[in-house]
């Protein structure tokens, strides 16, 4: 457990809380295929005295003075992130994947320009144009669907065709509760072939490219590339968007072609949504990338796979219908509705009793509420930071399982959540990666 000695001196409230999500995180298994655990270094960062500094702009361009290690900790970041996704320019300073996937909007298009992305309930994410976001508001949001929920494929010449008729000025390719790989190849041609820019939102995904396991969309065209920094890179919580292109001051405004992408990010970032950066954040993320540099993160982006893989065969034996038919990558989703009769609220709630962490999810073409519906999503990226290998990640599934087939018996409960514990202690949370 960290010290938390200046915090337990002065507020014992908070104290308590801190304490509290130390214990929970650490006697109970994460599943939420969106989080992860970081490394003590990367905590350290984002508690470090850079969450002291303001310093609106760019490195060697800031608007106040005392910049010499913000900037020099912000190109190291930079240039971490260029070398491991194998791009022109990254932009490290937004605060979150929305920001950024704003961010790149904003870059890019201008009110009412057409927009082709993922249906949330077929595996996107709200910021790809749902209607109850602002960006709806702005932009006009088309949608692409699995072709067969059974299988996960998407009907790339219906995108075609779909593409060709509204003519997008971006073509966006990325989810967050879709369990196999996108095609970047065909979309980067389609997009190509409407005049639009290929943009991927790789939020989920971007360890396992940064690993090599999953392809790169900037070897198909792509010409941004938006993430968070946490999820399977394993870095804090925050934001990046990476371009293809020419870099140039962003303290001037570029003609707005895809070559001065760059900059156009970089303006559409700081000054046109955000202030001053999170420094401290940035210094966690150049040190998570540095982890992610480190040819262990390779081993680990491939168990994450192979855990996945090994869940999957449980669910498959146990006849639990997963959308998409299984897995590609770190997540499934999973319809016990369906297969089980439980609502994936209640199966949430169930599993969080025997120390199992994961989020209820609409499945594709869900006729239940989203505050109570047919699935659940979980994923294998924290279980495999804490070294569980496919032996381990299968019984997990079972475990799993169990809890929800036997909801109704505590002593049946009590037992699973007993062998989670022991489970938890026997694979602890490391302290380094590297």
């Amino acid at each position: 457990m960290d010290s938390y000695d200046h915090i337990k001196k002065q507020d014992a409230e908070v104290f308590a809380t801190l304490e509290g999500e130390e214990t929970r995180e650490r006697e109970g298994l994460e599943l939420i295929p969106s989080e992860n655990y970081v490394s003590k270094a990367v905590r350290e960062a984002n508690g470090s005295v850079f969450t002291n500094k303001y310093s609106e702009g760019y490195p060697g361009k800031r608007y106040y003075g005392g910049q010499t290690y913000t900037d020099q900790v912000e190109l190291i970041a930079i240039e971490r992130a260029k070398k491991l996704f194998g791009c022109d320019h990254a932009n490290v300073q937004p605060l979150g994947g929305a920001n950024a996937n704003i961010g790149a909007y904003f870059a890019w298009l201008e009110p009412g320009d057409t927009v082709l992305g993922m249906d949330l309930s077929h595996g996107g994410h709200l910021t790809h144009g749902h209607p109850v976001t602002y960006m709806s508001k702005l932009f006009n949001f088309v949608r692409y669907k699995m072709k067969d929920p059974e299988t996960g494929e998407i009907d790339y010449d219906e995108m075609r065709e779909v593409a060709k008729r509204e003519k997008p000025k971006m073509i966006l390719a990325g989810y967050s509760g879709y369990s196999r790989e996108l095609d970047y190849k065909i979309i980067g041609e389609i997009a190509k072939e409407v005049g639009a820019v290929a943009m991927a939102d790789m939020a989920h995904v971007a360890g396992l490219i940064a690993g090599g396991v999953h392809k790169n969309p900037f070897d198909y065209g792509f010409q941004i590339v938006t993430t968070t920094t946490h999820k399977t890179l394993r870095g804090p919580r925050g934001g990046m968007i990476m371009s293809k292109g020419i870099v140039s001051n962003p303290m001037k405004a570029p003609e707005k072609t895809i070559e001065n992408l760059p900059t156009l990010i970089d303006r559409a970032v700081f000054p046109g949504l955000q202030g001053g950066p999170h420094m401290n954040t940035t210094a966690a993320k150049a040190i998570a990338f540095g982890e992610a540099l480190h040819p262990s993160f390779k081993t680990y982006a491939a168990q994450i796979l192979k855990n996945a893989k090994a869940m999957e065969e449980v669910f498959r034996n146990r006849e639990v219908r997963m959308l998409a038919g299984g897995t590609s990558n770190h997540l499934i989703l999973a319809d016990v509705f369906g297969s089980l009769g439980i609502p994936g609220k209640e199966a949430e709630e169930v599993l969080d009793r025997v120390g199992i962490t994961l989020n209820k999810n609409s499945i594709a073409d869900d006729t239940r509420s989203p505050f109570n519906p047919s699935g659940i999503r979980l994923g294998t990226p924290a279980i495999t930071t804490r070294k569980l290998m496919e032996a381990e990640s299968a019984r997990v599934a079972e475990l799993m399982l169990d809890a929800l087939r036997d909801r109704a018996d505590q002593s049946k409960l009590d037992s699973i959540h007993v062998e989670i514990k022991e489970l938890c202690g026997k694979f602890p949370i490391p302290d380094s990666f590297v």
